[in-house]
C-alpha cells in the first residue's frame, strides 16, 4: 500500500524519476550541456534577407553558417511554412539541435489587415480588438511565425511622432486595457497552442515621450511621471503574462533604455518579478555607441547584459563580445545563463523541442490564404473604428439611390495603401484589397452613377488635375472628398513637423467647395492631422484612418448608414502644431485660463484659442444621445467603501446607435498636483432609437491612487469631482468627499 501511495505521489508531482521533467528541469539540463558560445547564440537574433524592418547589415552566407553552428537563437522577417522549415532545418544541424524562434511585426493583422492601431483604439471596443489579434495570431502562426513584436503600449501625446499610429493614444488607462486585450488575443489559450503566438510589450519605456515628437529622440522626465503615466501599461502586461518585452530606442534621463538598470533589473525583473525575456529593438544595443553611452560594441554589450537585455536584435554585439567579456571577468556567466534560460523556456513552452516544424504547416497556411470569415470581421471592425467629426447638415448617411456621386481625391482608388504602415505585403494585394471606389460603387443602386477624379497627387505641387476634378464635381449631387496623409507618412521614422494635408490637397478641397456641391470629407491618416480650414468650412467630416483589407466596404457601410458610426478619438486633435503637446489630462497651473478665449496673464497662447480642435473621447453619431439623472450612491464616503455611479442615456434621434459613455474623476487637492481629468471607466452601449439605458460605474480607493514625489503609491482623503459624459469636455459633474 505504501509503495502504491508513493508511486501516485511521484506521478502527481511529475518527478524526474518517472520521466516527467518540468520545463525548468529540461532547461537546466540543456544549459548544462551548452558551451558559452552556444548560450550566447541563443541571445542572437538576425533578420531574414528578403524583407527588412531596419538598417540590415547581415551577410546571408555568414548568417546561415552561424545558424548551423548553433550561434543564432532567433530570426525575424522569415515567414511562410516553406521558408521557416528551411531555416529550422539549418538550426537542427547544430550540435544540440536547438530550434529557432521566428519573429515578425504582426502589428494590425497579417494576411487580413485591420485598421491601424490608433484607428482600432477609436472603436473603444476591447472585444473587437482582442478578436482582431486572435485572427492575426491564427493567420501568422499558420505561416510559421512564433512571435509578434506587438502590442505597442507606449502612451503618446505628440501626434508629430509617427508611431502614434501603432499605439492606443494619449491615455494610460485606455491604453492599458487595449494592450491587455491585444496580449490576450495574440496568446489565446496559452503558448503551445498552434493558434497562439508570443506577444511583446514594447517599447520599454517612455518611447512615446521623445522630445519634439522626433523618433528615437531623448526622453527627459521625472521618475514620478514615468511611473504614473508611462509604465502602468507595461506593468499590467507583465502581470498578464506577456511572453516578451522589447527595449525602446530612447534614453531616459540620460541612460539608454537598452542599458537602463532601473527599468530592466530593478522594476521589470525585480519588483515586478517578470519571467519572460527582453529583446532589444533593432540595433539598439550597438546604437548606444552613437548615443555616447558606450565607447564601442564591447562596452555596449557589457552594459546591456548587466542591465537586463536578454536578446540582441541585429547589433552583432552579443555574439562577438559577450564570450570575451565573460572570459575577462567583466560579465558574470550567471547573467548569460539567466538570459539563455528565459529564451529556452519560451521555446519549450511553444512546443518547439517536441516538434520544431509544428508551425511550418503548408495545409494550415493554405487555409488562411483567403479566410472569408476573417475578411467579414475586418469589414465590421473597420466600420466600428471610423469617427464622425462633423455632420452639421445631416448629409450623412447618404442614400444608395443618390443619382450621381463624385469621389475625388488621391486615395479613391488606392489598394495596398489601405493597409496603412506596419503591414505585411503580399503579391496579390492589388487584387484582394477593397478600394474606396469599389466599396462605394458596390453599394449604390444600379441606376446611380459613381464618378471619379484623382484631383491631386498626395505630396507634390501639381494642380493640373484640378480642372477635371471641378468638372466632375459639378456633375454630381454629392461629392465625397478623400484626402489625408499617405499610408507611409505615419509609422516608424515618420515624424512630421507639419501635420497639414500634404501637397495641394487643401487647395483642391477649396476649389471643389467653390462649386457649392454638398461635400463629405473623408480623412485618411495614421495620426491626428491639422485641418482647420476644413474643420471650419466643411460641414461633414469623417475620420477614416487606414482601415485594412476591407477598407472600401467598411467606409461604404458607414457612408450609406448600414453602420451608424460610434468611434471616439483616442487622441486630442490640435488646432495647430504650435499647440502640441496637447492632451486632456494635463495639470492645472496657478493661472489657469477661465475660458476658451481667456489670454490675459494666464497659461495660454496669445494667438490661439485654448481648447483643442477636437477633444479626447470625441465622436458623433447619426443619432443623438441625451445624458440625464446622474446619481451617486453617496457624496460622503469613508475608507474602502465603493462609490456607485449611474447615468441615464437616451437615444433621442432617428437611428439605433452605439455610445461610449465615459467616466472621469478629478482629485482636487493632493501632495502633488493632479490632472484636471482622469479617465477611470467607459462602457460602449447599444441603444435603439427612442429607448434609454442606465449605465453604471463603480469606484474604489484603488482608482484614486497616485504616485507622490517619493514614489509612494496611495490615495489621499479629500474632495473629488466625478464626471460622466460623451467625451472629455462634455460631462456632467458632481462633487464628493472621501475620507480615510
Amino acid at each position: 500500500m505504501k509503495k502504491i501511495f508513493l508511486l501516485l505521489l511521484f506521478t502527481a508531482f511529475g518527478f524526474t524519476a518517472f520521466g516527467q521533467k518540468t520545463t525548468d528541469q529540461k532547461v537546466t539540463e540543456l544549459l548544462s550541456k551548452m558551451t558559452l558560445e552556444e548560450k550566447v547564440g541563443q541571445l542572437v537574433q538576425y533578420s531574414g534577407f528578403e524583407y527588412s524592418t531596419g538598417p540590415q547589415n547581415s551577410n546571408s552566407a555568414t548568417v546561415l553558417d552561424e545558424i548551423k553552428k548553433g550561434k543564432v537563437g532567433s530570426m525575424l522577417n522569415v515567414a511562410g511554412a516553406e521558408e521557416t522549415r528551411k531555416f529550422q532545418e539549418l538550426a537542427l544541424k547544430s550540435r544540440l539541435k536547438i530550434p529557432l524562434l521566428f519573429g515578425q511585426d504582426v502589428i494590425h493583422g497579417y494576411r487580413t489587415t485591420f485598421p491601424v492601431n490608433l484607428g482600432q483604439a477609436a472603436s473603444w471596443d476591447l472585444k473587437l480588438i482582442e478578436k482582431s489579434e486572435r485572427i492575426a495570431a491564427t493567420e501568422a502562426s499558420a505561416y510559421g511565425i512564433h512571435w509578434t513584436f506587438a502590442p505597442m503600449v507606449d502612451v503618446a501625446r505628440d501626434p508629430r511622432w509617427g508611431r502614434v499610429m501603432e499605439g492606443s493614444g494619449e491615455d494610460t488607462y485606455l491604453g492599458t486595457l487595449i494592450g491587455l486585450a491585444r496580449i490576450k488575443g495574440f496568446q489565446g489559450k496559452g503558448l503551445g497552442n498552434l493558434d497562439a503566438i508570443m506577444a511583446c510589450a514594447k517599447h520599454f519605456a517612455a518611447y512615446g515621450a521623445g522630445v519634439g515628437g522626433r523618433d528615437y529622440n531623448s526622453v527627459d522626465m521625472s521618475v514620478r511621471q514615468l511611473n504614473e503615466t508611462y509604465l502602468p501599461p507595461f506593468k499590467a502586461a507583465a502581470e498578464a503574462g506577456v511572453a516578451t518585452f522589447m527595449n525602446s530606442f530612447n534614453d531616459i534621463n540620460g541612460i539608454p533604455a537598452t542599458a537602463n538598470k532601473y527599468i530592466l533589473r530593478d522594476l521589470l525583473k525585480g519588483k515586478w518579478n517578470y519571467q519572460g525575456f527582453v529583446v532589444s529593438d533593432w540595433g539598439s544595443i550597438g546604437e548606444m555607441v552613437p548615443h555616447g553611452y558606450a565607447k564601442d560594441n564591447k562596452e555596449a554589450a557589457e552594459k546591456a547584459i548587466i542591465a537586463g537585455s536578454d536578446m540582441d536584435m541585429e547589433s552583432r554585439a552579443y555574439m562577438i563580445e559577450l564570450p570575451k567579456l565573460v572570459q575577462e571577468g567583466k560579465v558574470d556567466p550567471k547573467l548569460i545563463d539567466d538570459a539563455a534560460r528565459r529564451i529556452l523556456v519560451k521555446k519549450f513552452e511553444m512546443g518547439l523541442f517536441d516538434d520544431p516544424y509544428r508551425f511550418s504547416n503548408e495545409k494550415r497556411q493554405k487555409e488562411q490564404l483567403n479566410n472569408l470569415e476573417n475578411r467579414k470581421f475586418g469589414r465590421e471592425f473597420g466600420s466600428k473604428s471610423i469617427v464622425l467629426l462633423k455632420n452639421q447638415k445631416n448629409i450623412l448617411p447618404l442614400s444608395k439611390s443618390t443619382k450621381t456621386i463624385a469621389l475625388i481625391g488621391p486615395f479613391g482608388k488606392e489598394t495596398s495603401a489601405n493597409h496603412g504602415f506596419w503591414s505585411i505585403a503580399f503579391k496579390d494585394d492589388n487584387e484582394r484589397i477593397i478600394t474606396q471606389f469599389d466599396g462605394i460603387k458596390n453599394q449604390l443602386d444600379k441606376n446611380s452613377t459613381l464618378l471619379y477624379a484623382k484631383g491631386a497627387n498626395i505630396d507634390d505641387q501639381d494642380k493640373s488635375m484640378f480642372a477635371e476634378a471641378v468638372e466632375t464635381a459639378k456633375k454630381a449631387d454629392v461629392v465625397i472628398m478623400t484626402l489625408g496623409e499617405g499610408s507611409a507618412m505615419s509609422g516608424e521614422a515618420k515624424s512630421r513637423s507639419n501635420l497639414h494635408f500634404t501637397g495641394v490637397q487643401e487647395d483642391l478641397l477649396k476649389e471643389i467647395a467653390k462649386t457649392g456641391k454638398p461635400i463629405v470629407l473623408m480623412i485618411n491618416a495614421g495620426r491626428p492631422l491639422v485641418f482647420d480650414w476644413a474643420a471650419d468650412n466643411i460641414p461633414t467630416i469623417v475620420y477614416t484612418w487606414w482601415l485594412g483589407t476591407e477598407a472600401g466596404n467598411s467606409i461604404a457601410d458607414v457612408l450609406f448608414g448600414t453602420v451608424n458610426p460610434g468611434g471616439k478619438l483616442p487622441m486630442t486633435f490640435p488646432r495647430t502644431e504650435g499647440q502640441i503637446p496637447v492632451y486632456y489630462n494635463h495639470y492645472n497651473t496657478g493661472r489657469p485660463a477661465k475660458n476658451n478665449t481667456d489670454r490675459n496673464y494666464v497659461s495660454a497662447y496669445i494667438d490661439l484659442d485654448n481648447d483643442p480642435k477636437f477633444p479626447f473621447g470625441y465622436g458623433l453619431s447619426y443619432t443623438q444621445f441625451k445624458y440625464s439623472d446622474m446619481n451617486l450612491s453617496s457624496t460622503n464616503l469613508k475608507g474602502n467603501q465603493t462609490l456607485n455611479i449611474s447615468v441615464n442615456v437616451s437615444n433621442t434621434g432617428k437611428y439605433d446607435g452605439e455610445e461610449v459613455v465615459q467616466l472621469y474623476i478629478r482629485d482636487l487637492f493632493g501632495k502633488v498636483v493632479r490632472p484636471v481629468k482622469e479617465l477611470k471607466g467607459f462602457q460602449k452601449v447599444f441603444i435603439k432609437k427612442g429607448e434609454s439605458k442606465t449605465v453604471n460605474f463603480t469606484l474604489t480607493p484603488e482608482n484614486l491612487k497616485f504616485y507622490d514625489d517619493e514614489l509612494n503609491y496611495d490615495w489621499e482623503a479629500g474632495e473629488f469631482d466625478i464626471m460622466v459624459g460623451t467625451d472629455s469636455q462634455n460631462v456632467q459633474t458632481k462633487r464628493i468627499n472621501w475620507s480615510k
